[in-house]
């Protein structure tokens, strides 16, 4: 089981390899806009909690959420924790360099580094790949893991570390969870001939 495992993510980095497009290089000196329907800040600490109908832009980069809790380390990078609202999943979405490449994503949490352009999907994880409109790729899991700066991304079906803030403690839900399996749609990569 595990040989088949190695040999699907052997074949999801070749296939990332195949078109590479790294993230819009502009999006991180571009500045962060957040709209929501009430904010909270704490100079102190410097942390920004934005609740009700959140909506984070950066360039192309697109996050939404119900609720986020923002923070900014002493270098000025930023840190996103965003959790879903009512009936809508935490959502993540940005272009990639080099044509009209996109990645998206949704989750009932959302953690993003804006230092490394690491996204973690927790609980009833989506990634979908596309081009223009055309889904190329979609994997679903509990666990995704996308590095958007190198375009690599990790799958996993047990959550155990999603509830607990990855402090590595078994949950309750960690046993509910088995039999899950990760979910890979590839689309073909074979252009037609006219």
């Amino acid at each position: 089981m595990k040989t088949l495992s190695h040999l699907f993510c052997g074949m999801l980095l070749l296939l990332c390899a195949a078109k590479p497009a790294l993230a819009e290089r502009a999006d991180s000196k571009k500045p962060l806009d957040v709209k929501a329907e009430q904010m909270a800040y704490d100079d102190a600490k410097q942390v920004s909690t934005f609740t009700g109908n959140v909506v984070m832009a950066r360039g192309t980069l697109l996050l939404k959420a119900g609720s986020v809790k923002l923070t900014q380390d002493a270098a000025g990078y930023q840190f996103a924790s965003l959790a879903a609202g009512g009936n809508s999943p935490a959502s993540f979405r940005q272009k990639r360099d080099g044509g009209d490449f996109w990645v998206e994503g949704r989750a009932d949490r959302i953690e993003y580094d804006g230092k490394t352009e690491l996204v973690k999907f927790y609980s009833r994880a989506r990634l979908t790949r596309l081009e223009g409109h055309l889904i190329k790729d979609e994997i679903t899991g509990e666990v995704i893991t996308y590095d958007s700066r190198n375009e690599v991304f990790s799958v996993e079906t047990n959550h155990s570390n999603a509830n607990n803030g990855d402090k590595g403690e078994k949950s309750d839900s960690a046993s509910a969870q088995k039999g899950k399996r990760v979910t890979t749609v590839i689309q073909p990569r074979v252009q037609d001939k006219q």
